[in-house]
Formats: structure tokens, sequence, C-alpha cells
């Protein structure tokens, strides 16, 4: 079963919301129809109601990446267990769109929608890609970017597990932020040990005297 890409819709969710920076995209029904991609049939069956649930099930998933982030492992697995009890998957077999070199089907496992509503459906698929990144990678390779205020959640592919940053643009802020800072630090330094050489130089002189 590939469910690597399942794991985009989880990231697609959390990523609506800048709490650091009071921003929320999810505002509206057209908001979350847009976080479904491809998958029109369950963008289709999106109302009202919705809503307010994908903003329930984002501040669980965000929990799911905070707690990883922070090192707790466990309590990130809990979490995510917790959703996928609630709202499970089922797979299915399917290949009509997908013909190999001989022209038969190219038979493959996905995640089918047999859920109540639009939230059940994008969660249960969000929460399984999840579940498949953290199992086949590690709870360590869910992250938070650092460089504040962005608190992006991102997913950790690299192999160093050096990931630290959500995107390239975060990374090169917080780059050149350490650079400017350690500017500042060695320009305060350099002042410093100045101040304190002028300072013995004149307790010499007035030692002299």
């Amino acid at each position: 079963m590939e469910l690597a890409h399942y794991s985009d819709y989880a990231l697609r969710l959390v990523n609506t919301e800048e709490p650091a920076r009071n921003k929320d995209a999810l505002t509206s029904v057209d908001a979350v129809r847009s976080l479904f991609g491809p998958s029109q049939q369950l963008a289709r069956r999106v109302t009202d109601a919705d809503l307010t649930r994908f903003r329930n099930v984002r501040g669980r998933l965000r929990s799911v990446f905070e707690a990883a982030d922070s090192g707790d492992h466990v309590l990130a697995v809990d979490l995510l267990n917790s959703l996928l009890m609630e709202f499970p998957v089922s797979p299915q077999i399917s290949g009509h769109e997908t013909l190999g070199p001989d022209g038969a089907p190219n038979w493959h496992m996905h995640l089918a929608d047999h859920t109540s509503n639009a939230t059940a459906g994008y969660a249960a698929i969000a929460c399984m890609g999840l579940a498949w990144h953290l199992t086949e990678y590690g709870a360590d390779r869910l992250g938070v970017c650092q460089a504040a205020p962005c608190r992006n959640a991102y997913l950790d592919t690299s192999t160093n597990r050096s990931r630290r940053y959500c995107s390239d643009r975060c990374a090169t802020r917080a780059n050149v932020a350490a650079y400017r800072a350690r500017k500042r630090l060695e320009a305060e330094t350099s002042a410093n040990s100045g101040r304190r050489a002028v300072a013995a130089q004149d307790s010499r002189a007035a030692s002299e005297v």
C-alpha cells in the first residue's frame, strides 16, 4: 500500500493555522474543500458543519507533531492512536485507472471512503498517512519549524535526520538571524574588551601619579 502521499493530508490541515501569528486559513467551506486536492468526491461532501470538525481534528494533529518535536514520542503515538481509533480506514484494492505494460490492471491498495461525513474521511486518510510515516521513519521525523514565529509542521525525510525547518525560506531566515546575533555578540564582546582595556590603562596611570 502506497501511503507516503497520504501523510501530506495531515500537513496540509495542520499548516492552515499559524498560532504564533494568530492566522487561520480555515475560515470557509471552500477553504476546507481545497485541502482535498484531486479527491473531489470527498470535497463535494463538505458542509458548513465540517468547518468546526476540521478545526478540531487540526488541533489534535498539531498536538501529535508538537509531542514528537518535544521528544515525547510515547505521547505522540498515544495521541495518534486515539485519532486512528476514532477515524478508522477502509483499505480497498483498486486498479481500474492504472494499467500495466500488458494492459492489465495494476492492482494496488488505497484507502477507500466509506465514512459518514467529509471530516471523517479526510481525518482517516490523514491519520493513516501520518501513522505510516511515523512507523516507517520514526517519531523523531515529525517536527515543528524552529524558525520563530513560524510553527508549521513538517515531515523529515532527510538521510541524516537533520531537518529543523518547514521550508528553505525559514531555514534561510533562521540562518540570517543567527549570523546577525553572532555579529552583535562579537561586537559587544569587542566593545567590552576595549572598555576594560581603557579602564585598566586609566587605573595604571592613576597609580603612577
